[in-house]
């Protein structure tokens, strides 16, 4: 079976606090996935999320949000000190869903914690397109990231949820970036425009990285929606499984 990497999990801890783990490695199982990484949060620890991940580690892992980026020190001890007891795949932020999206990737607000990740070697996760509540969006434009990866080369990050409507913008970023990816997590994979499927087929064979959104988008969607895209076997292979597992786990395909 093709091996499917379900990279991101996003919701609220609520929203699978009630999933039981047998029922969930039986849904991944149904559909190929290998591997999921469910979110987490410093400041509101999800329980289950934390018990899935300790008892299967081979299969599940953490994305860490809720990092308090207006007074870092704290929060960043905290992340160290997690890291060393739980297995954590990335950190993650969204620019316009905190400080009512005044501060775009670009201010020096987040240096402190793109130089902890980059000193832990924990991939970075900020997204980028206009979000879909009723918030500003502009700060997750991503030509905000050009000045971080010309600042921060040794840090690997990934733009999350798309980038729409500035798909161009980020195409032509992780063109000029080497430690830049992006993930296509909470996008019907049917609804990817052409341009990005382009770039996946020449140029960007080892940018884009398949991810849901579960479970608001669930795996019996997004995967078949993914297998049935005009992509030659090895983007697909790429698409679905190999970018993440070098990306986020150092694995050679």
């Amino acid at each position: 079976m093709l091996k499917v990497r379900d990279d991101y999990f996003k919701g609220p801890a609520s929203l699978y606090d009630q999933v039981e783990m047998p029922e969930l490695l039986d849904e991944m199982d149904e559909h190929g996935v290998a591997r999921a990484v469910l979110m987490d949060n410093l400041v509101n620890p999800s329980v289950t999320a934390r018990k899935f991940a300790q008892e299967r580690p081979d299969r599940f892992s953490l994305a860490i949000g809720g990092i308090n980026l207006l007074r870092p020190v704290p929060a960043l001890r905290d992340l160290t000190a997690l890291r060393n007891d739980l297995p954590i795949t990335y950190v993650a932020v969204g620019p316009s869903f905190w400080g009512d999206g005044m501060y775009p990737p670009s201010d020096a607000v987040y240096y402190p914690l793109y130089a902890k990740c980059a000193e832990l070697e924990l991939p970075l996760c900020i997204n980028t397109g206009l979000p879909g509540p009723p918030i500003p969006g502009e700060a997750q434009n991503p030509i905000h990231l050009d000045r971080v990866c010309v600042r921060f080369p040794e840090l690997k990050l990934c733009m999350i949820h798309g980038a729409d409507p500035w798909w161009d913008v980020a195409i032509r970023l992780l063109i000029k970036y080497r430690n830049l990816r992006i993930m296509t997590s909470a996008w019907s994979p049917k609804r990817l425009p052409e341009s990005l499927l382009h770039f996946m087929r020449t140029r960007g064979k080892d940018k884009v990285i398949f991810a849901s959104d579960w479970p608001v988008l669930r795996q019996s969607r997004v995967v078949p929606e993914a297998l049935a895209l005009d992509l030659p076997p090895d983007v697909l292979d790429n698409y679905l499984y190999n970018n993440a597992a070098e990306f986020f786990f150092g694995e050679e395909a």
